[in-house]
């Protein structure tokens, strides 16, 4: 397969530092009190951190660049050439997924530092356009069978390379500092707790991607220092790498907290839900089992028109109409034709017979979905479902946007409203009951205590893994419930006077 350039630059990860920006990193860790006897830039691709590593690190005795690409290695040594301390650098040749990274660690001087830009792309966008610059297929981060299928097990090839270069840290003394999607940084500093790694102190530095690489993402200069019988993991976050202040990030409860100080105001609210935080529906075959009203007749998204019984359709909000708060009608419907997962689904052909003959016409685009999470349930089937769906009233949130925006979303039609899969919700059988939950989840202290563990950065900052840790017996919750009770009997007193 021939590849284009941009495909080329994709697989690499090729995106250089700029010398403007290797330099600002090097004297932020000279700030820092970093001073190495080795250095090692694992992927040094145009030499930017070889570059400046000589000019601010004088008193390292070696300084090792590793890189794929011999025409880049061949642009490094014409620079270097003429540095009059040259000898200190060593370049060699060399893909870092099969490198003999044991043999040259062996000997080497510490402490060590490794430093670099690793790149900025997943194993999913590699695969896709046949890309071979992979490490070896392993479940590095233990992920359960249904996560791999529903594709959590997609990573970022620099996590993993990330993690590698931890594992050079055990018994050794140094400095990791490596420019990443801020996302991925804090996946490798859970990593390091998770695994008791020797971590003396570690921070976050927020750097302009859009200015220096021309990305749209997050991204951060990743600091790490290591000693063998250390084991702090609270680190600093900072806006960039002149930034005094800083905001303290941990790992509490199995979990990684966002803001510290908040949390710890807050803990007493934390526990496990009394009321479990579900996800929508996911049918992965929009163009079949979703349909739009459209002057009264039903079309689905192959723009036919649909005629089959309401027995099997439901009013559909999906995150977006969540989020902006656009609840109380939809011209959007989604057959459903399970009440449980796993549920045999041959008695739609006796109680609706055209939804069945419906489902049979489309059976070419429901047996062709990808996820293998439908291969061993019965055709047709549906996930996210459950008694909880059909519940008449629901307190609804989308994962997708940025902000706490609880919506109290009733039956349309008569009918239960279901959701896409974007968006949480909780079940109940009154508007009292969730009302009562609803004052409660819109009260300042739980949007704060909330807010702590959300990362607002993240594609999906809103998680069930942070909505179901706030238990509603806490005292400051069941305070909130209180008072919500009081206002609403002040209220119906006012009222019938």
């Amino acid at each position: 397969m021939n590849k284009s350039a941009r495909q080329i630059k994709i697989e690499f990860g090729d995106f250089q530092t700029p010398p403007e920006l290797a330099n600002l990193v090097c004297q932020k860790l000279e700030n820092l009190g970093v001073s190495p006897k080795t250095i090692i830039e694992p992927t040094c691709g145009t030499g930017a951190f070889i570059e400046a590593s000589v000019s601010h690190f004088r008193k390292a005795n070696k300084i090792i660049g590793i890189e794929v690409n011999n025409a880049y290695l061949a642009q490094i040594h014409k620079r270097i050439s003429s540095f009059a301390d040259h000898e200190r650098i060593v370049l060699r040749q060399g893909n870092f997924f099969d490198f003999n990274w044991k043999g040259l660690l062996k000997d080497i001087e510490e402490p060590i530092l490794v430093i670099g830009n690793f790149p900025w792309v997943t194993n999913s966008q590699q695969g896709a356009m046949g890309g071979v610059n992979l490490p070896e297929k392993l479940n590095f981060q233990n992920r359960n069978r249904f996560d791999a299928m529903t594709g959590k097990s997609n990573f970022d090839i620099s996590e993993w390379m990330l993690i590698q270069v931890g594992n050079w840290f055990q018994k050794r003394r140094g400095i990791l500092a490596m420019l990443c999607k801020t996302t991925v940084a804090r996946k490798f500093l859970h990593h390091l707790h998770s695994n008791k790694a020797g971590v003396f102190r570690s921070a976050i530095y927020t750097i302009d991607a859009k200015k220096y690489f021309d990305a749209s993402v997050e991204a951060c200069l990743l600091f790490c220092e290591f000693r063998d019988h250390a084991h702090n993991y609270d680190y600093d976050v900072y806006e960039d790498l002149e930034a005094k202040k800083s905001q303290r990030v941990g790992h509490r409860n199995g979990m990684t907290i966002r803001d510290l100080d908040t949390f710890e105001k807050f803990s007493n609210l934390f526990g496990n839900s009394e009321l479990k935080w579900r996800s929508g529906i996911k049918h992965d075959c929009s163009a079949v089992m979703e349909l739009k009203k459209q002057d009264d007749v039903l079309i689905n998204g192959l723009g036919e028109a649909v005629d089959i019984e309401p027995t099997y359709v439901y009013p559909l909000l999906k995150g977006s109409d969540i989020a902006n708060n656009r609840i109380k009608s939809t011209n959007r419907f989604v057959i459903v034709p399970q009440k449980t997962v796993g549920e045999p689904i041959n008695t739609i052909k006796h109680l609706a017979p055209k939804t069945w003959k419906y489902l049979e016409k489309h059976a070419e685009y429901l047996d062709n979905r990808k996820s293998k999470i439908y291969r061993d349930n019965p055709r047709f089937s549906i996930f996210g479902v459950g008694s909880y769906t059909f519940l008449p009233y629901k307190i609804a949130i989308c994962g997708l946007y940025k902000s706490l925006d609880f919506r109290l979303v009733g039956e349309i039609g008569d009918k239960p409203v279901v959701f896409d899969d974007t968006v949480y919700f909780l079940s109940f059988d009154t508007e009292e009951q969730a009302r009562k939950v609803l004052y409660t989840l819109c009260s300042r202290n739980v949007q704060d205590f909330f807010s702590s563990m959300i990362f607002w950065d993240e594609k999906r900052p809103i998680k069930t893994s942070v909505l179901n840790k706030l238990s509603l017996k806490k005292p400051q919750a069941a305070q909130a419930l209180r008072l919500f009770e009081r206002k609403s009997k002040k209220y119906l007193s006012t009222e019938g006077k």
